[in-house]
């Protein structure tokens, strides 16, 4: 067990109440985490608004300081990989992966070059289009990968000149309250704040007067939530939201590459990654032999204690995303569904299911329809890659998809028609701090990553100024 506190100021940060966190591999507790105040949060809030104009003034002192916090985050890996390993199932290799994960981020905005861009208007005039910081931020971030994801909001966030108050969600708040005390150590008091605590935390990090942007990862329900209150000031946003990613096989497809392709891309971290392959369309002439690979590969992971060696599969994080998984299995095998793999939860200790492979079964089922965000994978039939395409597309979700064939020319075709923000061939998943990441319709507001997440956490300003002698 571990019991982590706040950082608020840049030092460690009392509460008067805290709240258990479990550790969804043995139910048992994984340590106590402080529940904030109303009073705690003006407190944090009002710190990152006094440590704003000196830290948005320094861009070199921003970039050397993101890179002394990226060697921080390295250095701290084992540590933090541990606590995230007991508070979210990960198994232990897969979590302090992503501390390095958070390390990289990290690095790679302290190292982004932004060029000053410039307009000449006419022989004695010139307007400069400058980036200016917005204030504070207030992030929010999801349970699935709570430090990777954090870092793709603080790290451009902090290099724009902002200062940051950060929420993890109430199930894995422990390694981020670890991570905020490991940056402490490098960031001047007030830079960055992080509090934990519940939905009401959230919501009045979204209502307070303070913060100018919200960035927000979760679920669509929650987007909209923060969106609407949001919007009554005006604050800016950016939402990643929900996905429920399609990935179409083409007829001329290899077997093996796909299946293993398609089966990482799914199931990793147990299928609970926004951007996973939630959705498989298969032509139907090789519907069965597709479906076989993907069930031998289900059968062959091995799901089980996350602090064993050779475990790749943990449980699922949380109690509640346990049972909705379990009830949508239920819900598609009682209508008809056939799991060629799994197809149940594991008679133990833990919120495990085993890895499901589920076949015969179409549009209209909820497993389909829905973001499941769990080890179960549903694969359905077509006829002609136009009716794939349209069943893909059916859906308020666009987070990301892709297409697999031996001809990646076709494929890139294809996936070219996809309605989502990141369309991959022959692969999925594959993500990089160099390339925006967003989606379309529910799957959210604005792109992170890359220099089009740096601009997301700044302002425009034009300096329409005399040309200089030198000009």
């Amino acid at each position: 067990m571990t019991d982590q506190a706040m950082v608020i100021e840049g030092r460690r940060w009392a509460t008067s109440s805290s709240f258990d966190v479990v550790n969804p591999a043995t139910e048992r507790s994984a340590g106590l985490a402080p529940d904030a105040s109303k009073d705690d949060l003006e407190a944090a809030m009002t710190a990152a608004r006094r440590a704003f104009p000196a830290w948005s003034r320094d861009e070199e002192r921003r970039r050397a300081l993101l890179r002394e916090a990226a060697a921080a985050l390295s250095a701290a890996a084992e540590q933090l990989g541990a606590i995230l390993c007991a508070e979210s199932g990960h198994p232990l290799a897969q979590a302090v992966t992503e501390i390095y994960g958070a390390s990289i981020w990290f690095s790679y905005y302290a190292d982004l070059e932004v060029p000053l861009e410039s307009i000449e208007l006419d022989a004695t005039s010139i307007a400069e289009v400058r980036r200016r910081p917005l204030g504070v931020v207030a992030a929010i971030t999801p349970w699935n990968y709570p430090l990777v994801l954090a870092s793709w909001k603080l790290a451009p966030a902090l290099r724009a000149g902002n200062t940051v108050v950060l929420k993890p969600s109430p199930f894995t708040p422990l390694a981020t309250l670890a991570m905020g005390e490991v940056l402490a150590e490098v960031f001047p008091p007030g830079v960055l704040n992080v509090l934990s605590g519940g939905d009401e935390l959230g919501q009045w990090m979204t209502a307070h007067p303070i913060p100018r942007k919200v960035s927000f990862t979760g679920s669509v329900a929650g987007g909209r939530s923060v969106a609407l209150s949001a919007a009554a000031d005006l604050k800016r946003v950016t939402l990643e939201l929900g996905g429920n990613d399609a990935a179409i096989i083409l007829d001329d497809a290899d077997l093996d590459e796909v299946a293993d392709g398609i089966f990482k891309g799914a199931f990793v971290n147990s299928g609970q990654v926004c951007s996973a392959i939630k959705r498989v369309y298969a032509p139907k002439s090789r519907y069965d032999e597709f479906v076989d690979a993907l069930a031998a590969r289900a059968g062959a992971a091995v799901m089980g204690d996350p602090l064993a060696e050779g475990t790749t599969l943990g449980p699922l994080s949380t109690r509640p995303q346990y049972d909705r998984v379990l009830g949508l299995l239920g819900d598609a095998l009682d209508r008809g569904a056939v799991a060629a793999s799994g197809g149940a939860a594991r008679d133990s200790a833990g919120y495990f299911i085993e890895p499901t492979i589920l076949r015969d079964l179409g549009e209209g089922i909820a497993i389909v329809d829905e973001e499941q965000f769990g080890p179960v994978l549903p694969v359905l039939s077509y006829d002609h890659v136009d009716d794939a395409l349209a069943r893909a597309n059916g859906t308020m979700f666009g987070l990301g998809g892709s297409v697999w064939s031996a001809d990646p020319e076709r494929a890139a075709e294809v996936a070219g028609l996809l309605e989502c923000g990141t369309a991959w061939v022959n692969t999925h998943l594959a993500l990089s701090p160099l390339q925006p990441f967003g989606g379309f319709k529910w799957s959210g507001i604005g792109v992170e990553n890359g220099p089009w997440g740096l601009a997301s956490f700044s302002e425009i300003q034009i300096l329409h100024r005399p040309r200089s002698s030198t000009t």
